[in-house]
């Protein structure tokens, strides 16, 4: 299937929301067509808003750039926001890693796993018949939110990435030539992504120190807020070179970078752990060279910081290294920042397919509307073929019409002959429903007879197997007991009906529930709870003879456990499905 020649990709970070379009060949090349940045609000305060912050800023850089509304985009979530885990699962094959994900989810995922949208990846071949497996998760409900932020701002939901996949997507288009571990620090607004990429295998970690720790520790020192900070840190902030190196003559800038570089010391303290535990629990290799990415990394002397730390060759990430630039414009927008681009980039590679992770957190209204699309066609003949059928069926309906006629005139010359026979028809059809009447009450009698022995069977189906018995039973209609003659209970709280002509008592015509009474032990043995009765009422309640609703169970009469007796007795009524008529 040929690529798509026109690909919207959105990258949502913390501080930073940038919108890109990329026009793709036939051939797979890629082309940066435009870009722009948005910074959103800096202080963690404003989270609350980050929704509205996120509508803001995409709708307002889509209508910068001239991107008409609806069309489909590529987003990429930050890492901060999304729960990621890399595991080693078992099996011979991928189809049998598929089979035991979902459990592992469960296992892995820190939230109810029906309150979370996820998935996951198979990364590479298998090593000791094991499985490097990304798994990724977001909550239902903030990922909701947050695409509801994007549609609102004028797009639609395709692919929807996470930020260390994009740069590892970003990376490998790039830079598929280079052998050996490859270390890819992302210094980010909120947290420092490490991506380890080592042939067709990735790991990733996340630390908690980014460019508002600085900002945060610089406000401290100045006794201002974070936004102050921020704007401190980006006017006079570099990395302090430190050792035998001058500061520099402005005392503030002096601050500025030996905060800068206290934080960034403490970043490689964090790094050093996390390269040991790629290679003792990963059992990968150590780093080669490392890469520099994201909005932090733009601070003055930060390559020198991390060449003199990590000993190992440091550069900025370059994603834009194998993508084409489509003017001067465009290339005056990117040239200083062009390593902050690599989600943009790696998210617009998942348009043309085929990327090495291709993980995709769509919310279930998105799959849906996904669904739809991919059924539309069919959705389309099929509103074809509706509009066609009164056509075709006018057609059948003349053809018929003359058939018919046709056998009319034949079946006319018949009628005279038939007319004899369904008088028979008819003499005979007034002798059998003679006939069903006489035996309707022989026919009900021998069904009533019945019900009483499904109804014992039922009851002992439902029956509890321990801590309960039914002593009596006791048929009642319209609330009165009734006795073995028919005749309603005198003992009954109800008035008797009114007598029958001649001076006998009239005794109710159905029976339309049953007192069921007995006895029952505490359960659980030892306290003084009656769960068994409970359980009982509950089984009847999927009766199919009974109709026992909710009301009806808080009707039922127990006698209270003392510990006084070895059994308590309890009763409740028992409503009839269908009441059983008396002789």
């Amino acid at each position: 299937m040929a690529a798509p020649t026109r690909i919207i990709a959105l990258n949502l970070g913390m501080q930073t929301v940038t919108l890109a379009e990329f026009r793709a060949s036939q051939a797979g090349a890629l082309t940066l067509h435009s870009c722009q940045q948005e910074e959103l609000i800096v202080d963690p305060a404003a989270d609350a808003t980050r929704a509205a912050q996120i509508e803001a800023a995409v709708g307002g850089l889509r209508r910068s750039l001239g991107i008409a509304a609806k069309l489909p985009v590529n987003f990429c979530l930050p890492s901060q926001s999304v729960f990621t885990r890399f595991v080693k699962l078992p099996g011979s094959s991928p189809e049998e890693v598929d089979g035991i994900i979902g459990f592992e989810a469960q296992q892995n995922v820190p939230f109810p796993i029906d309150e979370v949208v996820w998935d996951y990846q198979i990364m590479g071949e298998p090593k000791d018949n094991n499985w490097d497996v990304a798994l990724v998760a977001i909550k239902a409900d903030q990922l909701g939110e947050i695409n509801t932020a994007v549609n609102t701002a004028g797009f639609k939901s395709s692919v929807i990435d996470v930020a260390p996949m994009a740069l590892y997507n970003a990376f490998r288009f790039n830079y598929s030539e280079l052998a050996g571990c490859s270390l890819l620090v992302d210094i980010g607004a909120r947290t420092t992504n490490l991506i380890f990429i080592e042939g067709q295998r990735v790991f990733s970690r996340s630390i908690p120190v980014g460019g508002s720790t600085i900002s945060a520790a610089i406000a401290k020192e100045f006794k201002q807020d974070i936004l102050v900070g921020e704007k401190l840190k980006l006017e006079k902030g570099f990395v302090g070179l430190g050792g035998a190196y001058a500061d520099p003559e402005d005392p503030t800038e002096a601050k500025i970078s030996k905060i800068v570089r206290n934080t960034m010391t403490r970043l490689h303290a964090e790094i050093a752990r996390s390269v040991s535990f790629y290679r003792q629990n990963q059992a990968g290799s150590a780093p080669v060279r490392a890469y520099l990415s994201g909005g932090t990394v733009s601070l003055t002397y930060m390559v020198e910081f991390f060449s003199e730390k990590l000993q190992m060759p440091i550069e900025h990430f370059n994603p834009l290294r194998n993508v084409t630039l489509a003017s001067e414009a465009t290339a005056a927008v990117v040239a200083d920042k062009a390593h902050t681009f690599g989600e943009v980039v790696g998210s617009a590679l998942r348009a043309l397919g085929n990327c090495p992770i291709e993980i995709n957190l769509r919310p279930f209204t998105v799959v849906r509307e996904h669904d739809l699309a991919k059924r539309k066609p069919f959705l389309i003949f099929a509103a074809v073929c509706l509009l066609l059928a009164p056509a075709a069926w006018l057609f059948y309906y003349n053809r018929a019409a003359a058939i018919t006629q046709e056998m009319l005139d034949a079946v006319n010359a018949d009628v005279g002959k038939l007319e004899a026979v369904a008088s028979q028809f008819a003499s005979l059809e007034d002798e059998s429903k003679k006939l069903q009447e006489i035996a309707a009450p022989l026919i009900l009698a021998s069904t009533e007879r019945s019900a009483w022995a499904a109804i014992l069977d039922e009851l002992g189906t439902k029956l509890p197997k321990r801590f309960i018995w039914v002593t009596k039973l006791e048929p009642q209609s319209d609330g009165k007991l009734i006795t073995l003659s028919g005749a309603t209970n005198p003992s009954a709280a109800s008035p008797s009906a009114p007598p029958k002509p001649g001076g006998a008592p009239a005794g109710p015509a159905k029976i339309d529930s049953l007192l069921v009474s007995g006895l029952y032990l505490a359960n659980p043995p030892n306290s003084k709870e009656a769960k068994v009765i409970d359980e009982f009422v509950d089984q009847l309640q999927t009766s199919g003879i009974f109709k026992v609703n909710d009301r009806d169970k808080s009707k039922d009469v127990r006698s209270t456990i003392d510990g006084s007796s070895w059994a308590y007795t309890y009763s409740f009524i028992l409503p009839l499905k269908t009441p059983i008529t008396l002789p």
